[in-house]
């Protein structure tokens, strides 16, 4: 027997499972045919990866423009960062859909384009914040931790001041605590570009 044939035992999935799974096809399928990438719940390294190579796979297929959804809560920062680069790295040009709330890492996400291509929807609310993070062990660390937080914070804060056109300092006060806005408050803002209320207005 080859060592390469891999046997799934399917006998371990719920019928629930196997309903799910079989459904993920062919809705997978008319995602990618539609050009469209869902950027939904919490941001990982798992997400990031499955979100990444869709929009490379998509970018190999064609140049034509690709929507990509987000909604999500915010997550891990890096993991966001590796969206937003690749979003910046491939060919075609990327709208961008808020839908939901984008929050944190999502908004970091979400400012991957310029102003003209970040959509959203009426009821999106949107959230700026600094990042946060805790780490133990010995006080050395805990201080190398600490100036990379500031780093990172930094680095964000210029970041969405150049996503936005706000001054660096009104940034820093927004972030220093939770900042959320309304579609209306975020397009003053400079954050979001134009309110959709159907997909046909997204061009």
């Amino acid at each position: 027997m080859s060592p390469f044939v891999r046997f799934d035992d399917d006998d371990d999935e719920t019928d629930e499972e196997k309903a799910k799974k079989a459904l993920s096809v062919p809705v997978d399928k008319h995602l990618f045919d539609a050009r469209q990438v869902m950027v939904v719940g919490q941001i990982s390294m798992e997400m990031a990866k499955d979100v990444c190579q869709r929009l490379f796979a998509l970018a190999h297929v064609s140049d034509d423009p690709i929507t990509v959804v987000v909604s999500s809560p915010g997550g891990h920062v890096e993991s966001g960062d590796m969206i937003h680069d690749t979003i910046g790295m491939i060919k075609p040009d990327v709208n961008i859909v808020g839908m939901g709330w984008v929050a944190s890492a999502g908004a970091l996400i979400y400012i991957s384009v310029p102003n003209e291509r970040r959509f959203c929807t009426p009821n999106t609310r949107f959230l700026l914040h600094q990042p946060s993070g805790g780490g133990g062990g010995m006080a050395t660390d805990i201080e190398i931790q600490a100036r990379e937080i500031i780093k990172m914070r930094e680095r964000l804060n210029k970041m969405f001041a150049d996503a936005t056109g706000q001054p660096m300092e009104r940034i820093e006060n927004d972030t220093d605590r939770d900042y959320w806005m309304s579609p209306d408050e975020a397009i003053e803002y400079g954050l979001v570009g134009k309110v959709v209320r159907n997909i046909g207005e997204i061009s």
